[in-house]
């Protein structure tokens, strides 16, 4: 008997489209396996079991099973997206628990691409921290359970790599992909902006939060993306040799990147100079009040985000995030800081095709209660470990975490790819020789 467990969604989905397996008993074997594991990892708010085994016949007995991208895929959903019949509560208490009318646009595709929805997965309160945690649980790293899986995407990383699913939905507003992506050994893209559908919240965090896949394989990340992009976003590379600068500089003053990712990216940089590609060390002319323009935009996301809701049921550290955030929101709503980033760096991206970088500073932070920490801690935490990745959020524009090696812990590391807008192509090829060249363990606990 095959076991569908740790199949790319690739795989499951060419073995359903050819009718050597069914939706039904792929769903039903990651359903077991969701319920044999996530007490210890902590990856889903809530499984959708019998709705999904449901839904699963429902894509078996359609017409069209065999053209279907993801036929009979179990998916997971981040849990501030909204999933018909579900609540969405965004880690919160405060949060309404009446069920979704509809799906998000995202979510829909995938259905209509023959994905089966099988859970919502865990998120730290509004989405607003780098570590997974709060009233709905904590999701802990499958690769070294003391760790967090990271955040905000670190249920949905943790269901992939822990082999609960093959792919997974989640968004990204200032590295909520690309944090719990590079923990868990996962494959992800942020997306440049207009790609996918956003739709998170309240204005998207003023247009900086992307929808994106989570995923073991380069070839399930291009096929996700495929399916959530909106047609023609997402434009074929050139094939060629790329300019591609290295920068082992953290972007945030103050904030060192340890020998571990810093060595990570050194290897990666020479395996694509071997594999033709011009390398050159280059730092991008990060300002020095980026830390603050990131604080800044951080804060008011989630002032908006808190708008209209019960602040006594949120945890302390989200109501001083709001509340420090509401200073802020005319000027973050003007787009002043995030133009003036983007010119600043566009002459940098015009001599470089791709950046690659570090995707964290150090490993994630113990798995704990720090949804029960006071505000400066998390921050501190927060910053001190992923400084790399929110200027691309305030850029917006397309970057990658794709694993490379391990720490001295056994966990994945990770390096970071970025390009200029339109290049989730290009990143993606990059990605691909990456993956053929230096391979990863796909599945904590399996070879």
């Amino acid at each position: 008997m095959t076991s569908w467990v740790g199949l790319s969604a690739a795989e499951i989905a060419a073995a359903v489209r050819e009718k050597r397996a069914t939706p039904r008993e792929v769903v039903a074997e990651h359903l077991a396996r969701i319920e044999r594991l996530d007490g210890r990892i902590g990856a889903f708010r809530t499984v959708r079991a019998e709705a999904a085994l449901a839904e699963a016949d429902e894509v078996a007995a359609r017409p069209d099973l065999d053209e279907l991208p993801l036929a009979g895929v179990p998916v997971a959903v981040k849990d501030n997206l909204a999933v018909r019949g579900e609540s969405s509560r965004v880690g919160s208490a405060a949060t309404p628990a009446e069920p979704a009318a509809g799906d998000h646009v995202t979510v829909a595709r995938l259905r209509a691409a023959g994905a089966v929805v099988v859970g919502l997965t865990n998120v730290p309160e509004l989405c607003v921290f780098g570590t997974t945690e709060g009233v709905h649980g904590t999701a802990r790293n499958p690769w070294d359970t003391s760790r967090s899986a990271g955040g905000s995407s670190g249920g949905s990383a943790a269901a992939v790599a822990a082999g609960m699913v093959p792919v997974a939905l989640g968004n990204d507003g200032m590295g909520s992909l690309r944090i719990p992506a590079a923990n868990c050994g996962l494959v992800t893209i942020k997306p440049g902006s207009g790609v996918v559908p956003a739709g998170i919240g309240e204005g998207d965090w003023f247009g900086m939060a992307e929808n994106g896949p989570l995923a073991t394989t380069v070839e399930d990340t291009r096929l996700m993306l495929s399916v959530l992009a909106d047609p023609g976003a997402v434009r074929p590379a050139e094939p060629g040799t790329r300019t591609i600068a290295v920068s082992l500089r953290s972007p945030l003053a103050g904030v060192a990147v340890s020998r571990p990712y810093a060595e990570a990216a050194r290897e990666a940089a020479r395996l694509l100079a071997g594999a033709g590609h011009r390398l050159r060390r280059a730092n991008p002319p990060y300002p020095a009040t980026l830390g603050v323009t990131a604080l800044r935009h951080w804060t008011a996301g989630t002032a908006v985000d808190a708008a209209g809701l019960d602040t006594r049921r949120l945890t302390r550290r989200t109501r001083v995030h709001a509340a420090i955030g509401r200073r802020f929101l005319n000027g973050v709503r003007t787009g002043t800081r995030r133009e003036q980033l983007r010119r600043r760096l566009e002459p940098f991206f015009a001599e470089y095709e791709v950046l690659l970088t570090p995707a964290l500073a150090r490993r994630s932070p113990q798995a704990g209660p720090w949804h029960e920490r006071g505000w400066l801690r998390n921050v501190l935490a927060n910053t001190s470990y992923s400084p790399m990745t929110p200027p691309w959020n305030l850029t917006g524009w397309p970057a990658m975490a794709v694993p490379f090696g391990t720490l001295p812990s056994g966990a994945p590391c990770a390096v970071q790819l970025v390009g200029r807008p339109g290049s989730e192509a290009v990143l993606l090829d990059l990605a691909e020789q990456i993956e053929r060249l230096h391979p990863w363990r796909r599945t904590a606990g399996t070879a």
